[in-house]
């Protein structure tokens, strides 16, 4: 009977402490899968929060392309970046390992994103002030005949905001006639029988825009009687013919460049009048003067 009661006592014991472990691995496991429900949630809203954010940044890429005349490359690229991440980012697993890693690129892409903004508003800026003086100096050379000294001063500081311009620009812009001598010396001369060539001199200004190289204008020559000098060859834009009187050629390497070309006359001597020198950039005219051969 001793034998048999201390079974069951034992057997009572033990049986009281598989139900203790038990209970307790059940409030464990409950535990667990609550904490990693409670994570799950917050990770998540995490996620959540940083597509947003990301969302937001893409907004304002879009916005600032869109503000934009001129295509800005570097704009499109960080746009396109941050669209890849939100892809990424959705279809990623919940943990807290790759969350971390795409809130690390999401801080680089808000420190690109600061810097690319500030560089496009200055962009903007000079972008207005460079509109505002062409205007003004398109408005000069219409109304004057002689590149005076003023409009020199103007177009000095004109190259200066054209820096950020998208197209090689020129300044200066002068037409005379030249007396060439045995010696190869050139006079100037505004009497159009003594005048053996027209020289034709300008600067190409400064643009950090445009890389260096091999570069060409085209010089048209207007004589009175709107005859165009020299080889009056053409080029063809699109639907727009183009007359010219020489193919002006350089290498430039992003500094101011003085040139200065030649045209004979067609004839034995030039005529008397008001002779008219545009310079194009391909089919876009980008300056014009105007001088006299008595």
């Amino acid at each position: 009977m001793d034998n048999s009661n201390s079974k069951n006592k034992g057997l009572k014991i033990a049986l009281g402490i598989l139900v203790v472990l038990f209970l307790g691995t059940a409030f464990y496991t409950s535990k667990l899968y609550n904490d990693k429900k409670t994570t799950e949630a917050v990770l998540v809203r995490e996620k959540d929060q940083v597509l947003a954010d990301l969302n937001i940044m893409a907004e304002k890429y879009d916005n600032a392309i869109k503000e934009n005349e001129i295509v800005n490359q570097d704009l499109i690229d960080a746009r396109d970046r941050i669209q890849g991440l939100m892809d990424s980012l959705k279809i990623s697993q919940n943990t807290v390992s790759s969350l971390w890693r795409y809130k690390k690129k999401f801080l680089a892409l808000q420190k690109e994103m600061d810097v690319l903004m500030a560089e496009n508003e200055k962009l903007k800026t000079e972008n207005q002030l460079l509109a505002t003086t062409l205007d003004s100096t398109q408005v000069q050379l219409a109304e004057r005949t002689m590149f005076t000294d003023s409009l020199l001063v103007q177009n000095t500081e004109l190259a200066k905001v054209m820096e950020n311009a998208a197209i090689l620009q020129t300044v200066g812009l002068k037409g005379f006639g030249v007396i060439e001598r045995s010696s190869g010396k050139l006079v100037p001369t505004d009497r159009a029988r003594r005048s053996d060539k027209i020289r034709i001199c300008y600067t190409v200004a400064k643009n950090s825009l445009v890389g260096a190289g091999e570069k060409e204008l085209y010089i048209q020559i207007l004589d009175p009687n709107d005859n165009v000098l020299g080889s009056n060859g053409q080029m063809q834009f699109g639907s727009e013919v183009l007359n010219y009187s020489l193919v002006s050629k350089f290498n430039y390497e992003n500094k101011n460049l003085n040139i200065c070309e030649f045209v004979e006359p067609s004839y034995d001597k030039f005529d008397k009048g008001r002779y008219k020198v545009n310079v194009f950039n391909k089919n876009q005219l980008i300056s014009s003067t105007e001088f006299t051969l008595k």
